[in-house]
């Protein structure tokens, strides 16, 4: 991908893999924060109480460099690291993958437990919808009311997505449009008179 669009999934899914008497569960969310991951855990945590252990690995950002892998007693290396492979793998982020293990009864080594922390997240991925999102800019545009018609003009034409609108003897417009996309439509906008542009924020 390039710098103005990431790939993650489009809905939460499900993946397991079984091994000698021992049941991995595999969940995989779509993410935008820590604030978030750390609720699903807690939430998985609660559902499956019973469980041997919760291990996991996210990536939050479009810069690739802000994840982390969880072992959760298993041996170091063994699960976490495992399960972000698979998210390196198809070159995900904003994503959580949560491998819930019900053991069985029989060790399954360093080998076997890398193989079914990798197996379980990968049947994850696999029920999963893989998407390409652009990363967009919030845009406030103020303008007087007499150059309503040519800033909607250039909205409509630019397909931008109108958040929220105001209309009086100022008129306000909030809009969502592609990073890629943002200077050639501020620049349409600013030139149709006296409008002005404030760029707000960036959202993924």
């Amino acid at each position: 991908m390039g710098q103005y669009s990431y790939k993650t999934i489009k809905n939460s899914s499900h993946g397991i893999f079984r091994d000698r008497g021992s049941r991995f569960l595999a969940f995989a969310f779509q993410v935008t924060s820590e604030a978030r991951i750390q609720e699903i855990l807690d939430n998985l945590r609660n559902e499956h109480q019973k469980a041997s252990h919760h291990c996991y690995a996210w990536r939050i950002g479009t810069n690739m460099d802000h994840f982390r892998a969880n072992d959760d007693g298993e041996p170091s290396g063994t699960a976490g690291r495992p399960v972000l492979g698979q998210i390196r793998r198809y070159n995900l982020t904003n994503i959580l993958i949560v491998v819930i293990r019900y053991f069985g009864g029989t060790l399954l080594g360093t080998g076997g437990l890398i193989n079914a922390y990798r197996s379980a997240s990968a049947d994850a991925l696999a029920n999963s919808e893989i998407i390409t999102k652009t990363i967009d800019e919030l845009i406030e545009v103020t303008f007087p009311y007499e150059a309503m018609n040519d800033v909607m003009r250039v909205l409509k034409e630019e397909r931008a997505e109108q958040v929220t609108q105001s209309f009086d003897t100022e008129c306000k417009i909030r809009i969502r449009i592609p990073v890629e996309r943002s200077e050639r439509i501020t620049g349409r906008l600013k030139s149709t008179g006296k409008v002005s542009v404030d760029k707000l924020s960036i959202t993924y």
